[in-house]
């Protein structure tokens, strides 16, 4: 998203599996950010603060000062967590917020609070879009957005707001400086609506229904629009192969698999093998992973490089479904 509307110094901060994730990011040449002024930077982590805890968003972005310093001062500042999926316009995320005059935007989503679901940050709006009520770690009745996580703000501005609040012992994002600062009027917020597919995953059973999720034709689109191209890092493989007595059905499959069972409703991901007699229903199979002949999966996750041994019986539900991760034999 920030490569699409031409946003060229990126930083990442990362709280887990910071090496995967440099793994597979690298230098970011699939998302053309090797080549524009500032690039990519993999910024401290969390874990070289003074603090053996996590305490905030705020304080990671004091330990970044450095990145933020970087360029001119009246430069705006995107920030966007990771544990929300959409495919959204950045470019007309930045021009809202700018015409709106506000301090900050705050990027929001209906039909996400229902009463159930804890969101981090949901907003009551009231006539014309305006802010009329913040809750944080609340779980909202439906007539409030959800934030997605994404806010927008001049880089000045949040230099200034982050040294104050950590100076004050104040390290939340949502609570300290967002509601916080609107509660006391210190700080006008704008709302941006966004009315395409997001997909939070702040759970394993959130992960499971979105990735299978995307079996459906309207959210597949909503997600990989064709004028909104989706970037990752390029892996190249053979076209998959089915073999004669395989049946596929309501999947989605990546390239290099090896079918020769039954798959149903399931997203296989590179250079999966599925045995002779196999049987695979509502399931999500990452890379490299064998499923041996007459084994039976449904509701199961995959991580890379697992093996299913033969005859093996694996099932979980839809709520609670069964995780293997990287590496093992089952």
């Amino acid at each position: 998203n920030f490569s699409c509307a031409g946003i060229r110094h990126v930083g990442i901060i990362s709280r887990h599996s910071y090496q995967s994730l440099m793994n597979h990011i690298g230098d970011g040449e699939e998302w053309g950010l090797e080549l524009g002024e500032g690039g990519l930077e993999f910024l401290t982590p969390y874990a070289m603060s003074t603090s053996a805890a996590y305490r905030g968003k705020l304080e990671n972005l004091y330990f970044a000062m450095d990145f933020l310093e970087y360029g001119p001062a009246d430069e705006l500042v995107v920030m966007a967590d990771s544990a929300v999926l959409s495919n959204i316009d950045m470019t007309a995320v930045l021009n809202a917020h700018v015409a709106s005059g506000k301090d900050i935007t705050v990027v929001t989503k209906a039909g996400i609070a229902d009463g159930v679901k804890q969101l981090d940050l949901a907003l009551k709006l009231g006539e014309n879009g305006v802010v009329a009520d913040m809750a944080v770690d609340y779980v909202a009745p439906a007539d409030y957005v959800a934030s997605m996580d994404i806010f927008v703000m001049s880089k000045a501005w949040l230099m200034n707001q982050v040294k104050e609040h950590v100076a004050h012992n104040m390290y939340h994002m949502d609570r300290d400086l967002v509601m916080g600062l609107w509660q006391k009027d210190a700080a006008s917020v704008n709302v941006y609506e966004f009315d395409g597919i997001a997909m939070f995953n702040e759970s394993v059973e959130e992960y499971f229904y979105n990735t299978l999720s995307l079996i459906k034709k309207d959210v597949r689109r909503g997600m990989f629009a064709a004028n909104h191209p989706i970037y990752t890092k390029v892996r190249d493989r053979v076209p998959t192969y089915y073999g004669e007595g395989c049946e596929i059905e309501n999947c989605i499959i990546a390239d290099g698999c090896m079918l020769d069972g039954e798959v149903e409703n399931s997203v296989l991901f590179r250079q999966v093998t599925i045995c002779e007699g196999a049987e695979v229903e509502d399931c999500i199979i990452m890379n490299d992973s064998v499923v041996g002949e007459g084994a039976k999966l449904k509701y199961v996750i995959l991580d890379k490089d697992v093996t299913v041994r033969p005859g093996a019986k694996l099932y979980g539900t839809a709520k609670n479904p069964i995780i293997v991760k990287r590496g093992e034999v089952v």
